[in-house]
């Protein structure tokens, strides 16, 4: 059973910066952050295959930054320029494959989510 654990969430002024950390059981072929704030649908913020080629969220292209250690199997995003509509639960999860993809229904394992609060 693949664990997923996040870490490094918090609360910060607008303008202000975060980095979110997500351990990981195991090696992966894609991993990708999605976010989801109460009464809406889970979206996809960034991902990552094992080859490095990321895909990003219009929403936060030039902010946010996915990374990857694969010696140690964690996860980074790092939100810089934070705005008060990033505000949500993150969630960092596992692909069931390698398609580069935002989608959430690729996505087999999650972890339980970190909370990230952008004040103005």
């Amino acid at each position: 059973q693949v664990q997923l654990a996040e870490s490094g969430g918090g609360s910060v002024q607008a303008g202000g910066s975060l980095s979110l950390s997500c351990q990981a059981s195991q090696r992966w072929n894609c991993m990708g952050w999605f976010r989801q704030t109460p009464g809406k649908e889970r979206d996809g913020v960034a991902s990552i295959r094992s080859d490095g080629r990321t895909n990003y969220a219009d929403s936060v292209k030039g902010r946010f930054t996915i990374s990857q250690d694969n010696a140690a199997n964690i996860l980074y995003l790092q939100m810089n320029n934070l705005k008060p509509e990033d505000t949500a639960m993150y969630y960092c999860a596992m692909h069931s494959g390698s398609l580069l993809s935002l989608g959430r229904n690729f996505y087999r394992y999650w972890g339980q989510g970190t909370q990230v609060t952008v004040s103005s």
